[in-house]
């Protein structure tokens, strides 16, 4: 968002010499973004001095500086407007030094500083806390370059399609309240792509309360799909499993992934699964394996079979949930393999 035109089109020397005396690592600065040496105005040492003043170290400012050159091209004015608004939300300047040591970018886009302080206040007024609302600031600084009205007008169109599927008025605000934890991105799609996904999905007689229910289940990220590929995911496993729409329903609801990950995705997970020795019979009655990766399944499949667990004979619900859900499978297999067969310190009964 900086001009490259500059005067001389050399580097400038003071900035240079500035970024030398941090000490930068300039030739990083040369290979990524040369750009920013070549301008003719530079504020390094004011930029550093109010990282510094925040509690920043010379290591910390020269990684932020390496990692974010363009820092150097904003006015002290600017960073200080964003110091003053960032610290609305965070605790304290050792906080904010940390994230912007860790998201640079985040931190010195500074354009829409405006709209990032209306936006704070709404997801204030919403009642997101703040450790949410810093969480959104740094991994999705787009949703604050929007406008407020808006993530307002999308707000309410989320809140509208809650309540027309049977949410009540005493559930709302929490649902909407995880959705956006769980999933801020959605402020990103427009009204129209969320009307023609729930559409789809009634199209399809999954009832309203099946659709409330989906929306949970995916954490929103149904409205970053299309009624196109939903048609094509539920085509492919509708042909896999060779299923009624009646099955197919029932197995959308029990592994939403087959509605959210496209035919290729789905595609890979079935023929890995399939070349372990795994039938469609097996993953037809435990389809949420296919939200594990192949490797992940591989690498599961391995340390079970050390254990001696077949999984082609016995059920792939130990395959299954996040790292911790298996080792917790993982864990008692192995205490069940480990067990001795007899009891050493049990009496013996000899018979007289």
């Amino acid at each position: 968002t900086y001009t490259t035109d500059t005067k001389s089109g050399e580097e400038n020397k003071k900035t240079i010499e500035s970024l030398y005396g941090l000490p930068v690592d300039v030739k990083k600065i040369r290979r990524l973004k040369e750009w920013v040496l070549l301008q003719d105005v530079a504020y390094v040492k004011e930029i550093a001095d109010i990282l510094k003043e925040m509690g920043a170290d010379e290591t910390a400012i020269a990684n932020i500086l390496e990692r974010c050159p363009e820092a150097i091209l904003h006015t002290p004015a600017e960073i200080n407007s964003q110091r003053a608004l960032w610290q609305f939300v965070c605790q304290n300047d050792k906080q904010l030094i940390k994230l912007i040591e860790q998201f640079p970018e985040s931190f010195f886009t500074t354009d829409y500083h405006e709209n990032q302080k209306a936006n704070i206040l709404f997801f204030q007024e919403l009642g997101l806390k703040n450790n949410i609302i810093t969480r959104f600031l740094t991994s999705a600084p787009n949703i604050f370059y929007n406008p407020v009205e808006k993530n307002k007008d999308m707000i309410e169109t989320l809140q509208r399609n809650y309540l027309s599927l049977g949410g009540s008025d005493a559930n709302m605000k929490i649902w909407i309240l995880k959705l956006l934890s769980q999933n801020p991105f959605i402020l990103l799609n427009t009204s129209t792509a969320i009307q023609e996904n729930l559409e789809f999905l009634q199209k399809n007689d999954f009832t309203d309360h099946e659709v409330l229910q989906l929306l949970s289940k995916l954490k929103g990220f149904i409205f970053q799909l299309t009624p196109a590929t939903m048609q094509k995911s539920m085509l492919f496993s509708k042909n896999v499993f060779k299923c009624s729409d009646q099955e197919l329903k029932e197995l959308v609801l029990k592994c939403p992934a087959l509605l959210y990950y496209s035919v290729p995705v789905l595609e890979e997970r079935f023929e890995g699964l399939l070349k372990e020795g795994i039938s469609v019979a097996q993953i037809r009655e435990t389809p949420m394996v296919l939200e594990l990766t192949t490797q992940i399944v591989q690498y599961r499949i391995k340390k079970l079979s050390a254990l001696g667990y077949d999984v082609k004979r016995g059920t792939l619900e130990n395959l299954n949930g996040t790292k911790k859900d298996f080792e917790v499978s993982y864990g008692k297999i192995q205490s069940k393999e480990e067990r001795p067969i007899f009891n050493p310190v049990a009496p013996i009964n000899i018979e007289d």
